[in-house]
């Protein structure tokens, strides 16, 4: 009985372990802003120098939902989601053929590499992304957006006189896409929903918003 009751803790241990170490952008990314989408990689992870199975490969990494190996990246490093419940990680795309992908692999440093793909749909553009899991789950500003990510317009266009302004959002609904642009419906604390445009994202790629994953 004291070895199922240890074996059932040690389980625990790991489960929670896995939903610990969950990633998501909290605040605007300024440094790593020419990426266009996201892949969604497995747990064993080979980096090329370049987009050919006969380059030097720059660097071989494996991950659990406990460890990633080697030492010198964390989970920050390399990904930029990465929800453990759901296993799902995604590291930012930074140029595209058609069979591979060239990932920021350490996004402290900024260090990035070539990875073949194993599946040509775990490739999404933001566009794609912020389609589905933004309609999914909502979005949510990030810290240190600047006063405009604040502002909703009638029209996405920049020199637009604001409609209106959010104040601590309960909910930012996606509705559409628009270049730099969304169309969103948003609820704040009083509990009334407005709708208009919002600049998402700045013209070099910088995200203001992003989609809250859960």
């Amino acid at each position: 009985m004291k070895k199922i009751f240890v074996t059932a803790i040690i389980f625990f241990t790991m489960a929670l372990s896995a939903f610990a170490v969950d990633i998501l952008p909290e605040s605007v990314m300024p440094n790593n802003p020419n990426t266009f989408g996201v892949y969604q990689v497995g747990h064993a992870i080979v980096v090329y120098a370049e987009p050919n199975d006969k380059a030097a490969i720059v660097k071989k990494i494996t991950w659990n939902a406990d460890v990633v190996i080697p030492g010198d990246l964390t989970y920050a490093d390399l990904f930029t989601v990465y929800i453990g419940k759901k296993d799902l990680a995604l590291m930012s795309v930074t140029d595209e053929t058609d069979d591979w992908v060239e990932v920021i692999y350490d996004n402290s440093k900024g260090l990035k590499g070539w990875i073949k793909k194993d599946d040509p749909f775990k490739f999404n553009t933001w566009m794609n992304f912020y389609n589905m899991y933004g309609r999914k789950y909502g979005l949510v500003i990030l810290k240190g957006a600047p006063e405009t990510a604040y502002s909703l317009f009638g029209t996405p266009e920049d020199n637009e006189k604001a409609i209106s302004t959010i104040n601590r959002p309960k909910l930012i609904n996606l509705n559409l896409i628009r270049g730099n642009w969304m169309l969103v419906t948003v609820v704040d604390a009083d509990g009334t929903p407005k709708t208009g445009y919002i600049r998402w994202r700045s013209d070099d790629g910088v995200k203001y918003l992003f989609p809250d994953l859960k």
